[in-house]
């Protein structure tokens, strides 16, 4: 922050509370910063020098937030902790703001057949009488990937899953084959896998999947995702 002598008289009559607040701190650093002893010429050439450092790191590593670049700064022989740096990059605008990207996961515009809700009025009383199953992201520091989980919808025990780069049939199916691999010894009569009308489980292969294990289809209807709340409260519990 760059400070400046006030001329104006009438500043001097407006309350402390109005000039912290409008200097956008507090009123114990306000009067910490009356109390400040002046800078000598040697301190501001040195600050400067810092301060246009600071600025060549910023743009040669866009991505770098205040920790980074006080390492680098102490890299390039400038002693300055981080708390210093976080002002210097506040004051001069360059602290960079991450953007937050959310994937589409479902995508139910396709022309594959869409079947009715069958869990809507089942009541589950016993494992393997129906599963769910849904497609979430994680989010990584570079990048995301995504998520593919089976739930059995009786214990809420995640019996299938996947991480994958890409949001493609094989993800889910991979997740599905799983979930069949841990159930090989129980018997699927009357199973029932629920998901949404994306198109990753509307699919042929997908499709084909659970029919030659003879695993009844069903699907949330189309905006409603409630009819898929088994599994979205298991995601909402994921942390990453």
């Amino acid at each position: 922050m760059k400070y400046k002598i006030i001329q104006d008289p009438q500043y001097y009559a407006i309350p402390v509370s109005r000039k912290a607040k409008l200097l956008g701190v507090n009123r114990r650093s306000y009067y910490k910063w009356l109390q400040r002893p002046p800078l000598d010429s040697q301190q501001v050439h040195e600050e400067m020098k810092l301060r246009d450092e600071l600025q060549k790191i910023a743009l040669e590593f866009p991505r770098y937030g205040y920790r980074r670049i006080t390492v680098e700064l102490h890299n390039r022989g400038y002693l300055v902790n981080h708390k210093k740096v976080l002002r210097l990059m506040r004051e001069d605008n360059l602290l960079c703001v991450r953007k937050h990207f959310k994937p589409l996961t479902t995508n139910s515009n396709h022309p594959h057949k869409v079947y009715p809700n069958l869990l809507l009025y089942r009541k589950i009383t016993n494992p393997d009488q129906g599963w769910a199953s849904d497609i979430t992201y994680i989010q990584l520091p570079d990048t995301f990937v995504y998520l593919a989980v089976i739930l059995d919808v009786f214990t809420r025990k995640c019996i299938g899953w996947q991480l994958g780069k890409y949001l493609d049939t094989q993800l889910t199916l991979d997740a599905l084959n799983q979930a069949l691999r841990q159930r090989w010894n129980s018997s699927l009569y009357g199973l029932i896998h629920h998901s949404d009308q994306g198109v990753q489980y509307a699919s042929t292969d997908y499709v084909n999947q659970l029919k030659a294990h003879s695993i009844q289809i069903s699907m949330s209807r189309k905006g409603n995702p409630y009819d898929n709340a088994f599994v979205e409260s298991f995601i909402k519990t994921l942390k990453y």
